[in-house]
């Protein structure tokens, strides 16, 4: 297995994880109901590690959230789906394109299964809902001159929010930087 698709399936793992969304109490930046939401459009994934080539993909993605039930598709850049997610209650299922899936209780055990470690991202959903949760704490948030949060570091991750219309952030820019590594993603949303 290549590098390049280790991280497709972390990107997988990390928007799994982000579909859960957290249990904490949501402060929200621009009020929107959770029982429907939809976005689509383009996600960049950028790797770097010392001694080593930059890794990348992108492709594009296609989010679906209603009825307690999420879906989310990611397709490369010709519009063929790499994978999909779907979400309840009461399970996880990733299914790649070959047909081949993974299931698990929930999804932290699918990213665990899918990616082979934990990745503990769990904010995404709320994010590109302009909200964030309670837990862990915000820090270095600065505002836009409408006084929307347009940058703050929460989990660990730089997050960057711009571009807003009425059901939130059209673009975000999540960074993440330890010694061994740094991670850049990035999602344009181009519709809904």
């Amino acid at each position: 297995m290549t590098f390049l698709l280790v991280w497709v399936r972390a990107l997988v793992g990390f928007t799994l994880i982000a579909l859960v969304g957290c249990a904490t109490q949501q402060a929200s930046l621009a009020p929107q109901p959770l029982d429907s939401f939809a976005r689509s459009g383009r996600f960049a994934l950028r790797v770097e590690e010392p001694l080593s080539p930059a890794q990348a993909v992108q492709g594009g993605f296609s989010w679906r959230d209603a009825n307690g039930r999420l879906e989310l598709d990611l397709t490369n850049p010709f519009g063929n789906i790499l994978a999909r997610i779907e979400v309840t209650g009461k399970r996880a299922v990733l299914t790649q394109s070959n047909g081949v899936k993974l299931e698990a209780l929930t999804p932290e055990e699918l990213v665990k299964t899918a990616v082979g470690e934990a990745i503990p991202v769990k904010n995404l959903r709320t994010w590109l809902r302009s909200q964030t949760s309670a837990e862990p704490a915000m820090t270095r948030v600065s505002r836009d001159e409408q006084g929307r949060v347009a940058s703050f570091e929460q989990a660990g991750w730089r997050v960057e929010l711009s571009r807003f219309d009425a059901s939130g952030p059209r673009l975000l820019v999540l960074s993440r930087q330890d010694d061994a590594k740094k991670i850049v993603i990035r999602l344009v949303v181009d519709g809904t």
